[in-house]
């Protein structure tokens, strides 16, 4: 059984109490979950939960894992607040990404620079990465992923900015949590590297697990889904089990469904369109579509740095299904747009 939360409301305010759930402690509520049982499909209001699914011990659960708040990351002297969506900026001292590669390799200063830039900006995390993930990039030595990060880190801890490593390897992890790093986002979701987990569950800092059809081989293969949404959904549970067996509480851990990460057009838009389905996981959701693939495909093939609109329309659509942290290169027009969004929420919330 799955449950996705539909029928979203602009406000509580004047209707019957029980009518309506809030979504993980945010700013959405909804009126009912759309219950997915193999092929069948059926909508139940949240009005009459118990008495439709209150008998189900998985039912219970997710609706247990929807409607609880996520508890803030507390990292050293900062605090990340999950009671609204915030931004985390892409930062890479790559070469050869496929958006930004090679402005900042080998200036560690100047990427450090660029850094505190987006925080002032409103950046609420520096997500930093010395190694491309796109599609048949070249492996980076772990040696030379340290020497491109940690300077950055550095930097970038010392200037009080909260800084994620995006990174596969554990070595390039102790390198960054050393240097100042405060979170860990791994795209193969500890996967790829045997002593990733290990590393994270001794360091006891948040982790960001993401979805990928082969992590172990870079992320981009596999098959093809039946059905996208809920087979992520497995994956990422199971996923998240493992960890937290492994000693990682499940409060410090993030999912991500990773968005064109070995799927097709078809397969992120299933994914972007059920996103608020992830919350029953019980972890806060990092959503990495800015600039996407898919943005070019819906868009006359637009090249990458012509992909605002539709990053930003994305980033918003996160924004409408309850997730938390949006990952983006164009911080300044996502964080204008989510002040928009904000006073918008909040005008309805008042009835």
């Amino acid at each position: 059984m799955h449950l996705r939360p539909v029928q979203f409301v602009d406000t509580p305010v004047g209707l019957e109490d029980g009518s309506v759930a809030r979504l993980a402690g945010g700013m959405q509520w909804f009126a009912a979950y759309e219950v997915r049982e193999g092929t069948s499909r059926r909508t139940v209001p949240v009005a009459r939960f118990g008495q439709a699914l209150g008998g189900s011990p998985r039912a219970e659960a997710l609706h247990a894992a929807f409607t609880t708040p996520r508890a803030p990351w507390v990292i050293g002297p900062r605090t990340l607040c999950f009671d609204q969506p915030q931004v985390a900026a892409i930062l890479n001292t790559t070469p050869d990404s496929f958006s930004d590669g090679g402005r900042h390799a080998g200036d560690p200063a100047a990427a450090a620079d660029s850094g505190m830039a987006m925080a002032a900006l409103g950046a609420a995390v520096i997500d930093l990465g010395g190694e491309s993930t796109r599609p048949g990039a070249a492996p980076v030595w772990e040696g030379d992923e340290i020497a491109r990060t940690a300077p950055v880190v550095e930097r970038l801890a010392r200037g009080g900015a909260l800084v994620s490593i995006d990174t596969r390897k554990a070595a390039v992890m102790e390198a960054a949590l050393a240097a100042g790093a405060g979170i860990v986002n791994d795209v193969a979701a500890l996967l790829w590297d045997d002593r990733a987990l290990e590393v994270v569950a001794k360091a006891g800092c948040p982790v960001i697990l993401m979805h990928s059809p082969d992590p172990e081989k870079g992320g981009h293969g596999g098959g093809g889904y039946t059905d996208v949404l809920t087979e992520v959904f497995d994956w990422l549970e199971a996923r998240v089990a493992a960890v937290v067996a492994a000693g990682v509480p499940r409060s410090r851990i993030m999912i991500d469904p990773g968005i064109g990460f070995g799927k097709s057009l078809a397969d992120n838009l299933a994914l972007m369109n059920g996103l608020a389905l992830f919350h029953g996981l019980g972890c806060p959701i990092m959503l990495g579509a800015s600039r996407k693939r898919m943005i070019g495909a819906l868009s006359n093939e637009a090249p990458v740095d012509a992909r605002l609109g539709g990053s930003l329309a994305l980033a918003l659509k996160g924004a409408e299904a309850g997730v938390q942290l949006l990952r983006v290169h164009d911080v300044a027009e996502t964080v204008q747009a989510l002040h928009v969004w904000r006073g918008l929420r909040d005008r309805a919330l008042m009835g």
